[in-house]
């Protein structure tokens, strides 16, 4: 189970090492008319090596401000001899404000996916979590969830999606309580 909450983030980190490895610089990702709009084709290739390092001095920042964003909302583990219950109430204090009104100034894509397992049917296309959390589609759920492990992810403009473990497709979901 920790090397399944280790892994968001080692994904990051490597798509941050790979991603800064290979850069291949401000000419190659714009279109030669982006390239001439931008009036980037009268500066000095100096120049140009400025803003391609000052990029990935910007992206290397954010990089880790969403690893560490990543790192800081994975669940705590439960002690040693839990209950389930009590392992799920651990999870729920946690996930409280999971699909609850965002801060404006945070960005979606920081926020990490939330794990849990689908307890119960509350209505054709409402559901409810081990978190204590109720959920519903905007649009139908198609796939059978009862009693499986289900990841909503946060979404541009304050909305959610829920994937299966298998890698379904996803749904749009709001949180109901």
């Amino acid at each position: 189970m920790k090397i399944v909450r280790l892994l968001p983030p080692c994904l990051i980190l490597a798509s941050v090492v790979f991603a800064q490895e290979t850069f291949p610089g401000l000419q190659r990702v714009l279109t030669d008319t982006e390239w001439k709009r931008a009036g980037l084709d009268k500066l000095t290739p100096d120049q140009i090596g400025v803003i391609d390092a000052a990029l990935i001095r910007f992206n290397a920042v954010e990089a880790k401000s969403i690893i560490a964003a990543a790192t800081a909302s994975t669940p705590p583990e439960p002690p040693a001899g839990a209950t389930p219950a009590e392992a799920a109430a651990l999870r729920s204090r946690f996930w409280d404000k999971f699909g609850v009104t965002k801060l404006a100034n945070e960005d979606w894509r920081r926020q990490a996916p939330m794990q849990a397992r689908v307890t119960a049917w509350q209505g054709a296309n409402r559901f409810a979590l081990d978190t204590g959390q109720v959920w519903e589609g905007t649009e139908n759920i198609t796939y059978e969830i009862l009693g499986r492990e289900i990841v909503i992810a946060a979404r541009p403009m304050g909305r959610f999606a829920l994937t299966l473990k298998d890698g379904s497709a996803e749904i749009r979901v709001r949180r109901v309580k």
